[in-house]
Protein backbone atom coordinates (compact mmCIF):
# COMPACT_ATOMS: atom_id res chain seq x y z
CA UNK A 1 0.00 0.00 0.00
CA UNK A 2 2.57 2.59 0.81
CA UNK A 3 4.46 1.33 -1.99
CA UNK A 4 1.60 2.59 -4.39
CA UNK A 5 1.37 5.21 -2.62
CA UNK A 6 5.12 6.47 -3.26
CA UNK A 7 4.77 5.57 -6.74
CA UNK A 8 1.74 7.35 -7.77
CA UNK A 9 1.48 10.38 -5.80
CA UNK A 10 4.47 12.03 -7.42
CA UNK A 11 2.88 12.08 -11.09
CA UNK A 12 -0.12 13.30 -9.71
CA UNK A 13 1.97 16.08 -8.30
CA UNK A 14 4.19 16.77 -11.42
CA UNK A 15 0.67 16.67 -13.37
CA UNK A 16 -0.61 19.31 -11.23
CA UNK A 17 2.86 21.40 -10.80
CA UNK A 18 2.82 21.34 -14.53
CA UNK A 19 -0.86 22.80 -15.00
CA UNK A 20 -0.15 25.57 -12.32
CA UNK A 21 3.24 26.18 -14.18
CA UNK A 22 1.12 26.56 -17.50
CA UNK A 23 -1.44 28.66 -16.33
CA UNK A 24 0.93 31.31 -14.06
CA UNK A 25 3.05 31.65 -17.78
CA UNK A 26 -0.16 32.16 -19.86
CA UNK A 27 -0.93 35.07 -17.13
CA UNK A 28 2.42 36.26 -17.55
CA UNK A 29 2.22 36.64 -20.97
CA UNK A 30 -1.42 38.15 -21.09
CA UNK A 31 0.36 41.03 -18.60
CA UNK A 32 3.14 41.70 -21.11
CA UNK A 33 0.57 41.97 -24.03
CA UNK A 34 -1.55 44.02 -22.35
CA UNK A 35 1.44 46.32 -21.12
CA UNK A 36 2.74 46.37 -24.86
CA UNK A 37 -0.78 47.19 -26.70
CA UNK A 38 -1.59 49.52 -23.68
CA UNK A 39 1.51 51.13 -22.77
CA UNK A 40 2.56 51.91 -26.09
CA UNK A 41 -0.25 54.06 -27.42
CA UNK A 42 -1.16 55.52 -23.69
CA UNK A 43 2.42 57.05 -23.69
CA UNK A 44 2.62 58.02 -27.19
CA UNK A 45 -0.32 60.03 -26.51
CA UNK A 46 1.05 61.83 -23.40
CA UNK A 47 4.28 62.48 -24.97
CA UNK A 48 2.20 64.02 -28.22
CA UNK A 49 0.29 66.17 -25.93
CA UNK A 50 3.55 67.49 -24.12
CA UNK A 51 5.20 68.23 -27.36
CA UNK A 52 2.54 70.07 -28.70
CA UNK A 53 1.53 72.13 -25.89
CA UNK A 54 -1.64 71.07 -25.07
CA UNK A 55 -0.94 70.07 -21.37
CA UNK A 56 1.02 72.47 -19.36
CA UNK A 57 3.99 72.92 -21.41
CA UNK A 58 7.35 70.87 -21.86
CA UNK A 59 9.41 72.59 -19.51
CA UNK A 60 6.58 72.28 -16.66
CA UNK A 61 6.31 68.76 -17.59
CA UNK A 62 9.60 67.33 -18.61
CA UNK A 63 10.00 64.39 -15.95
CA UNK A 64 6.86 63.42 -16.96
CA UNK A 65 7.93 63.53 -20.97
CA UNK A 66 11.04 61.18 -20.15
CA UNK A 67 9.17 58.98 -18.01
CA UNK A 68 7.20 58.44 -20.78
CA UNK A 69 9.79 57.73 -23.16
CA UNK A 70 10.75 55.56 -20.85
CA UNK A 71 7.63 53.40 -20.32
CA UNK A 72 7.60 53.09 -23.72
CA UNK A 73 10.85 50.96 -23.54
CA UNK A 74 9.52 49.16 -20.73
CA UNK A 75 6.60 48.41 -23.24
CA UNK A 76 8.93 47.03 -25.38
CA UNK A 77 10.54 45.07 -23.33
CA UNK A 78 7.27 43.37 -22.41
CA UNK A 79 7.01 41.98 -25.88
CA UNK A 80 10.59 41.09 -26.15
CA UNK A 81 9.49 39.16 -23.09
CA UNK A 82 6.88 37.10 -25.03
CA UNK A 83 8.78 36.77 -28.07
CA UNK A 84 11.74 35.40 -26.35
CA UNK A 85 9.24 31.91 -25.98
CA UNK A 86 10.35 31.48 -30.12
CA UNK A 87 13.16 34.25 -30.35
CA UNK A 88 16.07 33.50 -28.39
CA UNK A 89 17.93 36.11 -30.31
CA UNK A 90 16.18 38.87 -28.61
CA UNK A 91 16.95 37.79 -25.33
CA UNK A 92 20.60 40.13 -24.91
CA UNK A 93 18.09 42.85 -25.79
CA UNK A 94 15.61 42.12 -23.23
CA UNK A 95 18.17 41.83 -20.24
CA UNK A 96 19.48 45.11 -21.16
CA UNK A 97 16.22 46.68 -21.24
CA UNK A 98 15.49 45.87 -18.06
CA UNK A 99 17.18 48.13 -16.44
CA UNK A 100 14.92 51.14 -17.90
CA UNK A 101 12.49 49.58 -15.47
CA UNK A 102 14.46 48.42 -12.35
CA UNK A 103 16.10 51.63 -12.56
CA UNK A 104 14.87 54.53 -15.06
CA UNK A 105 11.37 54.14 -13.98
CA UNK A 106 11.48 55.03 -10.35
CA UNK A 107 14.70 58.02 -10.72
CA UNK A 108 11.89 59.77 -12.83
CA UNK A 109 8.96 58.94 -10.35
CA UNK A 110 11.58 60.14 -7.67
CA UNK A 111 12.44 63.58 -10.17
CA UNK A 112 8.65 63.87 -10.25
CA UNK A 113 8.12 64.02 -6.20
CA UNK A 114 11.08 66.24 -5.40
CA UNK A 115 9.89 68.49 -8.09
CA UNK A 116 6.69 68.66 -6.20
CA UNK A 117 8.30 68.85 -2.80
CA UNK A 118 10.23 71.99 -3.66
CA UNK A 119 7.43 73.55 -4.87
CA UNK A 120 5.44 73.23 -1.57
CA UNK A 121 8.21 73.26 0.98
CA UNK A 122 10.59 75.21 -0.51
CA UNK A 123 9.42 77.72 -3.52
CA UNK A 124 12.00 80.27 -3.81
CA UNK A 125 14.77 77.31 -4.11
CA UNK A 126 12.03 75.79 -6.57
CA UNK A 127 11.85 79.10 -8.41
CA UNK A 128 15.46 79.34 -9.03
CA UNK A 129 15.58 75.86 -10.44
CA UNK A 130 12.60 76.18 -12.38
CA UNK A 131 14.25 76.34 -15.71
CA UNK A 132 14.12 73.91 -18.03
CA UNK A 133 17.81 73.71 -18.43
CA UNK A 134 18.27 72.47 -15.15
CA UNK A 135 15.34 69.99 -15.92
CA UNK A 136 17.20 69.02 -18.80
CA UNK A 137 20.69 68.02 -16.42
CA UNK A 138 18.41 66.11 -14.16
CA UNK A 139 17.16 63.96 -16.49
CA UNK A 140 20.75 63.95 -18.65
CA UNK A 141 21.76 62.08 -15.44
CA UNK A 142 19.41 59.82 -14.62
CA UNK A 143 19.51 58.55 -18.20
CA UNK A 144 23.24 58.17 -17.64
CA UNK A 145 22.66 56.23 -14.27
CA UNK A 146 19.88 54.16 -16.27
CA UNK A 147 22.03 53.34 -18.97
CA UNK A 148 24.68 51.88 -16.44
CA UNK A 149 22.23 49.86 -15.18
CA UNK A 150 21.18 48.23 -18.52
CA UNK A 151 24.57 47.54 -18.88
CA UNK A 152 24.96 45.96 -15.25
CA UNK A 153 21.65 43.76 -16.06
CA UNK A 154 22.82 42.54 -19.32
CA UNK A 155 26.39 41.96 -17.68
CA UNK A 156 25.31 40.01 -14.93
CA UNK A 157 22.34 38.35 -15.65
CA UNK A 158 23.82 35.30 -14.87
CA UNK A 159 23.91 36.45 -11.42
CA UNK A 160 20.13 36.52 -9.82
CA UNK A 161 21.76 37.42 -6.34
CA UNK A 162 23.02 40.45 -7.95
CA UNK A 163 19.73 41.51 -9.77
CA UNK A 164 18.31 40.95 -5.79
CA UNK A 165 20.41 43.51 -3.91
CA UNK A 166 20.34 46.03 -6.95
CA UNK A 167 16.19 45.87 -7.09
CA UNK A 168 16.32 46.36 -3.34
CA UNK A 169 18.74 48.36 -2.31
CA UNK A 170 17.55 51.17 -5.27
CA UNK A 171 13.76 50.42 -3.71
CA UNK A 172 14.80 51.13 -0.56
CA UNK A 173 16.50 54.47 -1.54
CA UNK A 174 13.74 55.69 -3.79
CA UNK A 175 11.27 54.70 -1.73
CA UNK A 176 12.68 56.89 1.77
CA UNK A 177 13.15 59.80 -1.13
CA UNK A 178 9.37 59.36 -1.76
CA UNK A 179 8.17 59.06 1.93
CA UNK A 180 10.22 61.72 2.97
CA UNK A 181 9.19 64.02 0.25
CA UNK A 182 5.32 63.08 1.52
CA UNK A 183 5.09 63.47 4.98
CA UNK A 184 7.15 66.97 3.94
CA UNK A 185 4.24 67.99 1.39
CA UNK A 186 1.86 66.87 4.12
CA UNK A 187 3.35 68.86 7.44
CA UNK A 188 3.38 71.87 4.49
CA UNK A 189 -0.40 71.37 4.38
CA UNK A 190 -1.42 71.56 7.48
CA UNK A 191 0.15 74.68 8.27
CA UNK A 192 -0.99 77.61 6.81
CA UNK A 193 1.22 80.46 6.44
CA UNK A 194 1.39 83.90 7.96
CA UNK A 195 -1.02 86.69 6.48
CA UNK A 196 -2.93 84.02 4.28
CA UNK A 197 -6.63 84.80 3.81
CA UNK A 198 -9.53 83.56 1.70
CA UNK A 199 -8.97 83.05 -1.82
CA UNK A 200 -4.87 83.40 -1.19
CA UNK A 201 -5.19 80.59 1.44
CA UNK A 202 -7.60 78.39 -0.63
CA UNK A 203 -5.27 78.37 -4.03
CA UNK A 204 -1.97 77.50 -1.63
CA UNK A 205 -3.35 74.99 -0.56
CA UNK A 206 -5.24 73.19 -3.77
CA UNK A 207 -1.16 73.56 -4.81
CA UNK A 208 -0.07 71.93 -1.76
CA UNK A 209 -3.07 69.48 -2.30
CA UNK A 210 -2.30 68.49 -5.80
CA UNK A 211 1.41 67.47 -5.00
CA UNK A 212 0.69 65.60 -2.05
CA UNK A 213 -1.81 63.23 -4.16
CA UNK A 214 1.13 63.24 -6.64
CA UNK A 215 3.89 62.39 -3.99
CA UNK A 216 1.04 59.62 -2.38
CA UNK A 217 -0.33 58.09 -6.15
CA UNK A 218 3.39 57.82 -7.04
CA UNK A 219 4.68 56.30 -3.73
CA UNK A 220 1.68 53.60 -3.71
CA UNK A 221 2.61 52.80 -7.27
CA UNK A 222 6.30 52.34 -6.45
CA UNK A 223 5.64 49.63 -3.66
CA UNK A 224 3.10 47.77 -5.98
CA UNK A 225 5.56 47.51 -8.60
CA UNK A 226 8.41 46.47 -5.81
CA UNK A 227 7.36 45.29 -3.05
CA UNK A 228 5.87 41.90 -4.66
CA UNK A 229 9.03 41.77 -6.45
CA UNK A 230 11.30 42.48 -3.74
CA UNK A 231 9.89 40.12 -1.63
CA UNK A 232 9.95 37.07 -4.55
CA UNK A 233 12.92 37.44 -5.03
CA UNK A 234 14.49 37.66 -1.22
CA UNK A 235 12.57 34.67 -0.59
CA UNK A 236 13.38 33.04 -3.33
CA UNK A 237 17.31 33.61 -2.41
CA UNK A 238 16.69 32.31 0.84
CA UNK A 239 14.68 29.54 0.51
CA UNK A 240 16.92 28.51 -2.60
CA UNK A 241 13.57 27.78 -4.23
CA UNK A 242 12.48 28.95 -7.71
CA UNK A 243 9.08 28.42 -9.23
CA UNK A 244 6.41 29.88 -11.04
CA UNK A 245 4.02 30.53 -8.48
CA UNK A 246 6.68 32.59 -6.50
CA UNK A 247 7.75 34.76 -9.21
CA UNK A 248 4.10 35.22 -10.83
CA UNK A 249 1.93 37.24 -8.88
CA UNK A 250 5.01 40.19 -8.44
CA UNK A 251 6.20 40.14 -11.92
CA UNK A 252 2.11 40.81 -12.91
CA UNK A 253 2.05 43.73 -10.57
CA UNK A 254 5.70 44.86 -12.01
CA UNK A 255 4.48 44.82 -15.12
CA UNK A 256 0.74 46.45 -14.96
CA UNK A 257 1.48 48.94 -12.76
CA UNK A 258 3.32 51.17 -14.87
CA UNK A 259 -0.24 52.56 -16.22
CA UNK A 260 -0.56 54.97 -12.88
CA UNK A 261 1.55 57.77 -14.02
CA UNK A 262 -0.32 58.20 -18.33
CA UNK A 263 -3.87 57.67 -16.16
CA UNK A 264 -2.74 60.84 -13.70
CA UNK A 265 -1.28 63.11 -16.20
CA UNK A 266 -4.51 62.30 -18.13
CA UNK A 267 -7.06 62.62 -15.70
CA UNK A 268 -4.81 66.51 -14.45
CA UNK A 269 -5.56 67.62 -17.95
CA UNK A 270 -8.64 66.62 -18.83
CA UNK A 271 -7.98 64.36 -21.28
CA UNK A 272 -9.49 61.42 -20.13
CA UNK A 273 -12.74 61.91 -20.32
CA UNK A 274 -13.93 58.22 -18.74
CA UNK A 275 -12.03 59.65 -14.99
CA UNK A 276 -12.33 63.17 -15.44
CA UNK A 277 -14.34 64.96 -12.55
CA UNK A 278 -16.49 67.77 -13.08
Amino acid sequence: MNNSVNFTAPEASINSTTQSFGQMISLEICAYIINFLVGVPTHSYVIWLIITGTGSGVASEFFILNLSICEIGNSLNCLLFVLSNWFSSVFTLLEFLIGLSVTGRPLFQCLMCVERYLAVVHPVTFLKYKPLRYRVICCTMVWIITFGSCLWSMLFSFSINAHIWLISMQFLLFLSIQLFCLVAVLRALKQSGPGERGRERGEENHMKRRAFYLILITTVNMVIIYVPITISALFSNLANLSTQEIWSPSVICFVLAGFVQPVLYLHRNRKLFCFCSP
